[in-house]
């Protein structure tokens, strides 16, 4: 069993910057992959990013290249997302979400039917 908590998400203007925390408690935690999901107003939930257990791969939706980044502290349990050149687009709820099958998997997906457990998500806001 994984329980998620994020936090760090809040209220910021154009081009400014956040960073999101994925605070894990659970015993596969470290072994898992783990994603980062969104879910604008009125809009299906979509893939920002995802990391391997070991940080040894990553793989990001193409829209968040170059301005998201993302990491893990396994000694922490925490998960992180630097957010960077934010745009109003960017407004969403963000998930982070564990894939804790198989354990110390090295591949990654973008499916979020793949994905074991969740967070209750992360209000951002951007303003323009």
């Amino acid at each position: 069993q994984v329980q998620l908590v994020e936090s760090g998400g809040g209220l910021v203007q154009a081009g400014g910057s956040l960073r999101l925390s994925c605070a894990a408690s659970g015993r596969t935690f470290g072994s898992s992959a783990v994603g980062w999901f969104r879910q604008a107003p009125g809009k299906e939930r979509e893939f920002v990013v995802a990391i391997t257990w070991n940080s040894g791969s990553t793989h990001y939706a193409d829209s968040m290249k170059g301005r998201f980044t993302v990491s893990r502290d396994n000694a922490k349990n925490t998960v992180y997302l630097q957010m960077n050149s934010l745009k109003p687009e960017d407004t969403a709820v963000y998930y982070c979400a564990a894939k804790s099958t198989p354990r110390f998997s090295l591949s990654l997906t973008s499916s979020e039917r793949f994905y074991d457990y969740w967070g209750q998500g992360t209000q951002v806001t951007v303003s323009s």
